[in-house]
């Protein structure tokens, strides 16, 4: 799927992957509709690319359906479900308010949103799904389990929904980064606080993304390195938890 002249809505723009995954787009030719929770920082991702904005914040159910119906509207042919929240804490002392904002914006408002455009994509039998995971949501992370949970939630999701939409000429990418330099661990609450694996950069993410459309490419794990943790977890659980407790 070529994304020069194709409309793309991209959640979570207004910084960090979603930024930089906007302007690699845009350099592809694209047509960007751009959501983030904070108005300013939209403005200012969009005005380089000349996309058409919404601030909506996708923990509120108004924000989500104002979303919807604003790309229902503009029926954009890729998606990219890039908006995510963080949470760090042990399992016994997250908060049900944080648990509750945490699956609303990382699980439910992808799926409501999947759900609001599928009609559309069907109708064109032309279309393609970006769901941003995490390495966390195909491995796990102490102290992240809530956050893992929801990213491991999503995979899934966009797993099942790949062979269900596939007769409709309707392609899902997933995409599972391990460490980004983005401000992710600041909104969080708590800094990165291993030396290694070092943070990539988030236009490598991005370019990612933006590969991952025009080749329909099913799954992409970054960097490339930690697909040997994830054969390890499937073929030899017991070794793989043996040697993350002793790293972690």
């Amino acid at each position: 799927m070529q994304l020069r002249g194709t409309s793309v809505l991209v959640t979570g723009a207004s910084s960090g992957i979603g930024r930089a995954t906007a302007q690699e787009l845009a350099g592809r030719g694209a047509r960007l509709l751009l959501t983030g929770r904070d108005p300013g920082r939209l403005a200012e991702a969009a005005a380089p690319v000349g996309a058409e904005t919404l601030a909506a914040d996708l923990a509120d159910p108004s924000g989500l359906d104002e979303l919807s119906a604003w790309a229902l509207e503009r029926a954009p042919e890729v998606i990219v479900h890039n908006a995510g929240l963080g949470l760090v804490g042990p399992a016994d002392q997250v908060t049900e308010e944080a648990l509750t904002r945490l699956f609303a914006v990382n699980v439910l408002a992808p799926m409501r949103l999947t759900a609001a455009v599928l009609p559309s994509l069907r109708a064109r039998r032309r279309g393609h799904l970006v769901f941003v995971g995490s390495i966390a949501g195909l491995l796990g992370v102490p102290q992240e389990s809530a956050y893992a949970a929801t990213k491991a939630a999503l995979h899934r999701y966009a797993d099942s929904l790949r062979t269900e939409v596939a007769a409709a000429g309707i392609g899902v990418s997933t995409i599972a980064p391990g460490i980004v330099d983005t401000a992710f661990f600041e909104h969080r609450g708590a800094p990165y606080p291993r030396r290694f694996p070092r943070p990539m950069p988030a236009q490598r993410v991005a370019v990612a993304i933006a590969d991952a459309v025009e080749h329909d490419r099913t799954e992409v794990v970054l960097p490339r390195w930690l697909r040997f943790p994830l054969w390890l977890h499937a073929t030899a659980p017991g070794a793989y938890h043996a040697l993350a407790r002793r790293f972690s």
